[in-house]
């Protein structure tokens, strides 16, 4: 059965048609030019090299020589083309490339085809040694796959070939990461990215895989190559480390909850005791220093709660997260003079975590804004979207060179925290046009 992308054949094919057959003759691939040089359609039951060029014996072409015979196209009319044989071995079998012309010009000598030849097989012969190479037809569906496939996928080449990849789908990614994938290629770009797939016995691979599209002459893709490295160890070392960044944020969080009421329930109140009692002697005691005692057991009563609130703040623990943020704002334009435009759709309540990490990376960006924005207004939105929550901060400050942003404890700990909860962290700025903190946290 022939695949072909194009209703007629070219009149003038100026790109290589190639064939590759056995000894015998037999036909194991024909490319995009060959397809149109005969004619082919889809339904072609074409198996032979003579059933194309009904004259042809191999034992009469010398390599590399370029001799005329006459092949047949659509109709069954004869046609005059011009080839050359090139022979090679690969894994033990002997096969023949047939390079083919409509026209006798020079390009279809070569200077060295069989070097030609041979410098392709040994690129394929170290993509298939060291990679895992798939290549699918226009439509997905496979039609090559190398033994690296075929040993991580625990599928043999017969029940690989013919089908499309939805064989190895594991059902992490979503539909849209697909499409995405798909509009990719089939606009004649390079796809790149980490898949995760489902071997034939149920276990799972991830792969980082680069897919490339074969153009035909109207630049429609013809064929893709897809080339796959195993990442399974490094994507399982990445979750532990992700597991164990979140285990430490846990455990921060609950010291700092603990600090929080300590201060707030402990020291907190004995200094307000001792406020009281301060009072009581003010009202029996005339001295100067009752009033100086008192202001300043008031600002450290003060001081106390706010340390407690930056530590935690309770209202995050007992109403949730936007209570909380409101709360932090007021106090934060209060202390800072900088206002804060709030802006929420979100008919939830999130997980704690998730809670905890919005509250978090809020309160990080705004001490970034207050610190280097140089501005008097800022603003956080919080939407909810089709796939999660987007948290997003933004001023419109001196702004700074992304190229030159150093990862400082601030940064790094508001992408830790992003990526303890599965979400994406990104920070948008340019000089003079302010900066912008997108969070992305997935349901």
């Amino acid at each position: 059965m022939i695949e072909r992308n194009k209703s007629q054949p070219s009149v003038e094919t100026t790109e290589e048609a190639t064939i590759v057959t056995d000894e015998k003759g037999n036909i194991y691939s024909l490319n995009e030019e060959a397809i149109d040089l005969f004619g082919l359609v889809r339904d072609d039951d074409v198996t032979t090299v003579r059933q194309l060029i009904p004259n042809l014996n191999y034992s009469l072409l010398d390599q590399g020589v370029v001799v005329q015979r006459f092949g047949v196209g659509k109709e069954g009319k004869y046609f005059p083309v011009f080839l050359r044989k090139s022979s090679f071995t690969l894994k033990g079998e002997s096969y023949i490339l047939l390079v083919i012309h409509k026209k006798n010009d020079r390009s279809i000598a070569g200077l060295e085809p069989q070097k030609v030849v041979n410098e392709l097989l040994d690129i394929k012969f170290a993509l298939d040694e060291s990679t895992i190479v798939a290549i699918t037809d226009h439509s997905g569906k496979i039609v090559y796959v190398n033994d690296q496939f075929c040993q991580i996928s625990k599928y043999s080449q017969e029940e690989l070939i013919g089908r499309d990849h939805s064989i190895i789908n594991s059902g992490y990614h979503s539909k849209e990461f697909f499409r995405d994938l798909w509009r990719t290629i089939a606009s004649g770009e390079v796809w790149k990215g980490e898949i995760k797939n489902k071997a034939k016995d149920g276990t799972s691979y991830w792969v980082d895989t680069t897919i490339v599209p074969f153009l035909n002459k109207e630049g429609k893709p013809y064929q893709y190559l897809a080339i796959r490295s195993e990442v399974t160890k490094r994507k399982k070392v990445e979750e532990e480390l992700k597991q164990m960044a979140t285990r430490m944020i846990d455990v921060q969080e609950e010291e700092r909850k603990r600090l929080s009421r300590n201060l707030h329930d402990g020291i907190g109140q004995n200094l307000y005791s001792h406020l009281i009692t301060i009072s009581r002697i003010d009202a029996e005691l005339d001295h100067p220093l009752i009033d100086q005692m008192r202001n300043e057991a008031t600002a450290i009563i003060e001081e106390v709660r706010e340390i407690s609130w930056e530590l935690r703040p309770s209202v995050l623990d007992d109403l949730g997260l936007i209570p909380a943020i409101r709360s932090f704002l007021n106090r934060y334009s209060e202390n800072y003079k900088i206002d804060v435009f709030f802006e929420c759709v979100l008919e939830n309540r999130l997980g704690n975590q998730s809670e905890t990490t919005i509250y978090r990376i809020i309160q990080e960006a705004l001490t970034n804004v207050r610190k280097y924005a140089g501005v008097k207004q800022a603003s956080v939105t919080i939407r909810e979207l089709s796939e999660g929550v987007r948290v997003m901060v933004e001023d419109n400050g001196i702004g700074f060179v992304q190229d030159q942003l150093a990862s400082g404890v601030g940064l790094f700990s508001m992408e830790e925290r992003s990526k303890s909860v599965g979400g994406e962290l990104h920070i948008h700025s340019a000089p003079g046009k302010g900066t912008k903190v997108i969070l992305d946290i997935p349901y």
